[in-house]
């Protein structure tokens, strides 16, 4: 627990101690150790590591872990060219916000109680809310944290009713005595209604298509940093939420299940055919997202080793990619102020190494061989087959239209001729490049060793 609490604790008061000129050097430097600190916790593969009466880390919250440490620096390396030019105090508060955001994060993944799972959950939104509403680049940001406080707060009231009623009804909401107890509670209408209570708030954090107009919304209007913290690792709260309130329920919910698993795959389709459609480029990344969460969801209500396996190593993989995405969404739009693809086309010719950085991030977001999106997506859409043959037709269909979009996304930002606006812009910072990198190369790493991740 003092790995955590210290680093972060220091980081904190760093941000409103430490001087103007050094500030932005100070606060990601400690942010990178707090990163290479947390590599440790890839040694936690099958027990359960107690660091107090309510805090644990096992196999499925240990790579989260990591993975929020490691998206800390990036966030902060992708936020220093716009917040520079602001004044101090409100870069010192930006800071505060983010690492705020981490700290909860981080509480949330390590929680070993649901109660305490839900409170750090819900304290996600209100530095999200803050970023959104407060750093957001155009006048629609406000309208951004209504659909996400709206919605968020929907599914949560439900979520909070049915942990209530599971505490009342078996005295205890840990973690780690559920694994333990032989859930009592079988199909019937009010057990069914208790179901779908437990699983709302995680469906809509997601998001599951039909409750995903927030995302989007979110994600065009917020600066970078919340960009890169709600596809990194605010989605994947959702994610594991399933995985851990799936504990509280048997077998039989299963067949509860099917019909939110083919509509889950539909809305994978349906998101990959909208991705298509799209001029903003923040906006395709965004629907991209919801496609592969949709991936997330159908296997994780599976509940089988394989779809839990897969499900883990693709919300791993899709924060680092989804994540890189909009850095690189962003390095654009900070040079041209805009972010309408067909004004970006060409920039290959212009920036030719920020275009490699697209084109890895590009065919490892397709999922192209041997990368962890591949590895993932395999794994979920095998658990799936054996589950039902249908579903291979609708997964099927979805990997085609996830390639198409992203070959659209490449093709129409970096191909054809440049038009002149683009002939003059300042060229690519060593920042950049460095943040591109601690995206990228850890995912390469992944793929010589996916079995951490599983």
């Amino acid at each position: 627990m003092l790995i955590v609490t210290i680093p972060l604790t220091m980081m904190l008061i760093s941000t409103w101690v430490t001087s103007a000129k050094r500030l932005w050097e100070v606060i990601t430097t400690q942010s990178l150790m707090i990163a290479i600190m947390a590599t440790t916790w890839f040694c936690i593969q099958e027990s359960t590591q107690f660091l107090s009466p309510y805090f644990s880390i096992d196999g499925i919250s240990s790579p989260l872990l990591i993975l929020t440490c490691w998206l800390t620096a990036p966030t902060l390396l992708a936020s220093q060219s716009k917040l520079s030019k602001e004044p101090l105090s409100r870069q010192r508060a930006y800071i505060f916000i983010i690492i705020m955001l981490q700290t909860t994060t981080l509480l949330a993944f390590l929680a070993d109680n649901m109660i305490l799972f839900f409170i750090m959950f819900e304290s996600t939104m209100i530095p999200t809310l803050i970023l959104i509403t407060r750093w957001g680049a155009q006048k629609e940001r406000m309208l951004a944290g209504i659909y996400l406080l709206f919605y968020t707060l929907f599914g949560s009231m439900a979520l909070l009713t049915a942990l209530l009623f599971f505490h009342e009804t078996f005295g205890t909401l840990s973690i780690s005595l559920m694994k333990e107890l032989t859930s009592n509670i079988y199909l019937s209408t009010p057990s069914v209604l208790w179901w779908i209570a437990c699983l709302l708030a995680f469906l809509v954090k997601m998001p599951l298509y039909g409750v995903h107009l927030w995302l989007p919304k979110a994600h065009v209007e917020a600066p970078i940093a919340g960009s890169m913290i709600l596809a990194g690792t605010l989605l994947k709260l959702g994610g594991y939420g399933i995985l851990r309130a799936s504990v509280m329920m048997n077998d039989s919910f299963l067949q509860t299940s099917k019909p939110l698993i083919v509509f889950s795959l539909f809305g994978v389709l349906l998101s990959a055919i909208l991705c298509s459609r799209q001029t903003d480029l923040k906006s395709l990344i965004a629907f991209s997202s919801v496609s592969h969460m949709g991936l997330v969801i159908a296997a994780s209500l599976l509940k089988t080793e394989w779809s839990i396996a897969g499900s883990m190593i693709l919300m791993i993989s899709h924060g680092l990619v989804s994540s890189a995405l909009f850095c690189l969404a962003n390095t654009s739009y900070e040079r041209s102020n805009t972010r309408t693809l067909i004004l970006l086309q060409g920039s290959q010719i212009i920036f030719p190494l920020t275009a490699a950085w697209w084109l890895l991030s590009t065919l490892m977001n397709l999922a192209l061989p041997p990368s962890p999106n591949f590895i993932g997506e395999l794994t979920i859409l095998t658990s799936l087959f054996q589950w039902s043959n249908f579903t291979l037709v609708i997964t099927g269909l979805g990997v085609i239209f996830t390639t198409t979009y992203s070959l659209y996304m490449f093709w129409s930002s970096q191909r054809e001729y440049p038009p002149s606006h683009l002939k003059f812009l300042p060229p690519t910072q060593t920042r950049e490049h460095i943040l591109l990198a601690l995206h990228i190369i850890p995912t390469i790493l992944i793929m010589a060793k996916p079995g951490l991740l599983y």
